[in-house]
């Protein structure tokens, strides 16, 4: 057996409401309704990709024994928030948890599908045997800063609706042999990729795309890994395999659409009928996406653990997952979750971790755009302004790790709390 032995997400200490956002920023509401957003977690001037992924991972590793926690070979982090082109993440990760020095340490980017791309390589680890108990610990982080230069438009057509569905968050992954929360269906999987330019990023802390294209691509890959899926599991049904689907989730009204596509073209489904099969195995997984915003190469890893936690297993229920990666990349894969596994996810209490951030303001928002373009790319010196929002740091109510200051590109960080 081989899945995720322990899970858990952390999506900042602030968020704003993305309603209140939308009418801050004059967007057309009938148009922003389709996002099916209630809110978004953003990123403080002292938290950053390495803080959330450590955050996300810290109760996990101090629940794990000693002889447990060394058996942990490999740290990667996934994300396409980097800050430095050659030095992983996953090191800072790797030192700031304590965790053994003979361990593998490397980071994955490849858009929105770099947190199933670090789960698969670890899951093929463990399956592999080459050390026998070995585990993986996969951390999917990013963060979006809508940085805006002084004078500038905060309006810009580029951003007006990325702004209200760009989150920040992470999601920590423990891959072994004792899949608690997760069992992975082994070779039960669909990829499908190709070259698109739906989004990028051209430079290090810009965004472009077409929109449009990202939609087309995401249904087209939707379809096909599925359908490569189907080739590789025999008797395989969309509409009845699968008792959950949790999708990698940009807003929901586009998983909508996705899904209403899937259920047109693959089983003739009438529109009633998708509707209720829309509400009844999609919509577990939107919960926690609809509070915290597309956290990228975290999305899909992050609906999955909002269906476990929102779905009813009182017997063990096979649950569908679908990654998309601009670019591009996609994966539909499966795996059985259970009692246990609903019961361990809401022992880390994910949803009162949400209840417990604090609301912006949109004159705190708006400052805190303007402070984003202190930690540009390539930053090398900087004393964080802890006295921000310094009411935030301590929302949580237990310790939680914070960016201190860089130094000559080094980046240090404290626990607060």
């Amino acid at each position: 057996m081989v899945g995720i032995e322990a899970m858990n997400v952390f999506a900042g200490t602030a968020y704003v409401d993305v309603t209140a956002l939308a009418m801050h920023r004059g967007l057309d509401m009938s148009r922003f309704e389709n996002l099916m957003m209630k809110e978004k977690s953003v990123a403080l001037p002292y938290e950053d990709p390495v803080s959330f992924a450590v955050n996300a991972a810290k109760p996990i590793v101090d629940a794990m024994t000693p002889e447990d926690r060394d058996r942990i070979e490999m740290v990667i982090t996934c994300t396409e928030s980097a800050f430095d082109f050659g030095k992983s993440m996953s090191t800072y990760c790797h030192d700031l948890l304590g965790l053994n020095r003979n361990c593998r340490l490397f980071e994955l980017k490849s858009a929105c599908y770099s947190g199933v791309a670090g789960l698969q390589m670890a899951v093929n680890f463990v399956l592999s045997q080459t050390s026998p108990g070995g585990k993986a610990l996969v951390l999917a982080s990013d963060v979006s800063r809508f940085m805006i230069e002084e004078g500038g438009d905060a309006l810009s057509a580029d951003w007006s609706f990325a702004e209200p569905s760009g989150g920040s968050g992470a999601v920590a992954m423990l891959i072994s042999d004792r899949p608690h929360v997760f069992r992975i269906d082994a070779g039960a999987n669909g990829y499908y990729g190709y070259e698109v330019m739906d989004t990028c990023r051209p430079s290090p802390d810009t965004d472009a795309g077409n929109t449009d294209l990202s939609l087309i691509a995401y249904l087209e890959c939707c379809e096909h890994a599925y359908l490569e899926y189907g080739k590789r599991v025999a008797g395989a049904d969309f509409a009845q395999t699968f008792a959950y689907l949790a999708y990698h989730t940009p807003f929901g009204g586009m998983v909508k659409g996705a899904h209403r596509h899937m259920m047109r073209r693959l089983a003739q489904a009438s529109p009633s009928d998708i509707e209720a099969d829309f509400t009844r195995r999609v919509t577990p997984g939107l919960a926690h996406c609809q509070r915290v915003g597309n956290i990228m190469g975290a999305t899909a890893a992050l609906s999955l653990a909002s269906t476990i936690e929102h779905g009813v297993f009182d017997t063990p229920q096979r649950i569908g997952v679908f990654s998309y990666g601009s670019g591009c990349c996609s994966e539909f894969f499966s795996g059985v979750a259970s009692r246990e596994s609903r019961e361990r996810l809401r022992a880390m209490n994910i949803g009162g971790r949400l209840d417990l951030r604090h609301q912006l303001t949109m004159a705190q928002y708006d400052t805190l755009l303007e402070r984003s373009r202190q930690l540009k790319f390539g930053t090398r010196n900087l004393v964080v302004d802890t006295d921000f929002m310094s009411e935030v740091r301590g929302a949580l109510g237990t310790p939680t790790l914070f960016l201190k200051q860089i130094t000559e590109f080094h980046r240090e960080y404290e626990w607060i709390g």
